[in-house]
């Protein structure tokens, strides 16, 4: 418990909870006023998720349901991964998450960061890499300060994802992949990230939450990016499907919330048909 809570009355917060359980809590103004108030109390995880009380709600999103299913399947341990490090933020957020989930889970969370440390490397020559927006060199690295920040949790993987992401499977020693967060908007580097999908000895839950970063807005289309490395993993294999999170708005307090939009799902069929 944080030192707010230290003086938040017992009483109080059993209010607090019972007035969330209420439709009222969920009616604007009330729900923004909630969200503040969740996001500077101490209060599950969980809680912070479903209100959106956490500064990449994709992230922890991701993270509790990861968690949730390697408890349903007995899987001690998982790993999150982050493609596309950049200056480091949003490793550091998912570092805390994962911390605070294993807390609240029990479930052990490793995490993997992938970058080349010197931002998009050289484009593929043509729109699929959306050189309309995108250049190389863009979004470098400090790697050294960022090391320093980085806990003995998280593995910081610099280098050209083509190979570091074909030795990272062939390393059983890291727990099966629970959740991808995938910022890398280019489509080469994020064909190349999505092969921990779909390499020979691959280990991943039945289904990896999964967010992409680069795929709503004016520029981002199916036929370049990230969501054109989505469809070509799709049609190319068999065994792993990746799928938007279907009616994922529909329970969510902020159901208009546009992170929502970047929600996937990695379903590992063959997995799934020798389900018990």
């Amino acid at each position: 418990m944080n030192r707010i809570g230290k003086f938040v009355p017992k009483f109080i917060r059993r209010w607090a909870h019972r007035f969330l359980a209420t439709e009222l809590a969920r009616e604007p103004p009330f729900r923004l006023l909630v969200k503040k108030v969740l996001s500077v109390v101490p209060v599950p995880m969980q809680m912070k998720s479903r209100w959106d009380a956490c500064a990449r709600p994709p992230y922890l999103f991701g993270l509790l349901h990861a968690a949730y299913q390697a408890i349903d399947k007995k899987v001690p341990a998982i790993s999150a991964i982050e493609f596309g490090v950049a200056d480091g933020e949003g490793l550091l957020i998912l570092e805390e998450y994962a911390s605070a989930v294993e807390r609240e889970t029990g479930v052990i969370t490793k995490v993997y960061g992938f970058d080349t440390g010197k931002g998009y490397p050289e484009l593929c020559g043509d729109y699929r890499d959306h050189p309309d927006m995108l250049n190389p060199g863009q979004y470098p690295m400090d790697e050294a300060a960022l090391r320093q920040r980085l806990s003995s949790r998280t593995t910081l993987i610099i280098g050209d994802v083509a190979q570091s992401v074909p030795d990272f499977v062939r390393d059983s020693r890291h727990p099966p992949v629970g959740f991808i967060a995938c910022d890398f908007a280019t489509y080469s580097s994020t064909r190349d990230a999505l092969q921990v999908l779909s390499l020979p000895g691959k280990r991943m839950l039945m289904k990896v939450p999964m967010c992409f970063g680069n795929i709503a807005g004016l520029g981002w289309h199916q036929f370049a990016g990230e969501l054109l490395a989505i469809a070509e993993l799709n049609a190319k294999n068999h065994n792993v499907k990746i799928d938007q999170w279907h009616g994922i708005s529909s329970w969510r307090v902020f159901p208009e919330a546009p992170w929502l939009q970047s929600m996937y799902v990695a379903h590992d069929l063959e997995a799934i048909s020798k389900a018990q």
